[in-house]
Order: structure tokens, then sequence, then C-alpha cells
């Protein structure tokens, strides 16, 4: 059953991740702004209510949906568990997640009117979850380790 389904499974869990990434580089953009706002001003009520929305209806969502049909597409060929470039990618999904983790915790901060870190670490930090895609992709197109 789950290999008849198997192009299903990974048709979607590519798409949660396309979600996922997108979100993930989204919201420190809009934390780049958010510092840019007037404290306690309207521009800042907004970024507040649309990085809420972004975490909580697209990028948690969308890395719940990643993790399930990934673990899915891990029971179809554990196999993958004992490979170089699987152990590579998952160690880059876990530092993803933890991005995320770190991401919901500065979200919140935000919205108690605090302004967590600064302009310009958020423009870094807006690149670093496509530096770890590129490892993942890498990993999962050319397997360069077995």
């Amino acid at each position: 059953m789950l290999q008849t389904l198997y192009p299903w499974i990974k048709s979607l869990h590519l798409l949660a991740v396309i979600a996922w990434m997108a979100g993930m580089m989204y919201l420190p953009r809009l934390f780049v702004n958010h510092h840019q706002a007037e404290k306690g001003g309207q521009a800042e009520r907004f970024f507040v209510a649309m990085e809420y929305r972004l975490l909580k209806f697209i990028i948690n969502p969308s890395m719940i949906a990643t993790w399930g049909l990934g673990v899915l597409l891990l029971v179809a060929n554990p196999v993958w568990m004992s490979q170089a470039w699987f152990l590579v990618k998952f160690v880059a999904v876990l530092g993803i997640s933890g991005i995320h983790g770190f991401y919901a915790a500065a979200t919140k901060k935000f919205a108690a009117g605090e302004r967590p870190r600064t302009e310009k670490f958020w423009r870094i930090m807006n690149e670093v979850p496509f530096l770890a895609l590129i490892v993942i992709v890498i990993m999962v197109i050319v397997k360069p380790f077995g």
C-alpha cells in the first residue's frame, strides 16, 4: 500500500518543504521590517499580526507535514538510515527545525514589544535556511556519499 502511494507522499512532502522554506525565508525579512517600525505604532501591530499568521498558518503546518511525510518516506525506504547522504540531510533538517524553533521564540518576543537581535542579524538569518536547503537538495539528488 505504501509503495502504491509513494509518488503521492513524495510529491506532498516536496510541496510541504517548499511552503516551509518559503515561510522560513520570509519571516526574518518581516523581522527586519519590524525593527524599522515605530514602537507601539500601527506598522508594528501589522508586523506582529503578519509574523503570527505566517508562523501559525504556514510555517508550523508545513513543517509538521514535512516531518510526517518524511517519516513515511523513510518507512518506505529504511535502508536510507544507513546511507551517509541521508545522515547529512537529516542533520541539515534537524538544523532547520532548530532554526524554526528559534524563529518561533523570536516571534513571541517581537509580539511582546521586544526587538531581539539586530536588523543585520535577521538579514543574515534570512539566508541560513536556504544554505541548509542547498545541502539537503544536493544530498537527495546527487547522493555524493554513496
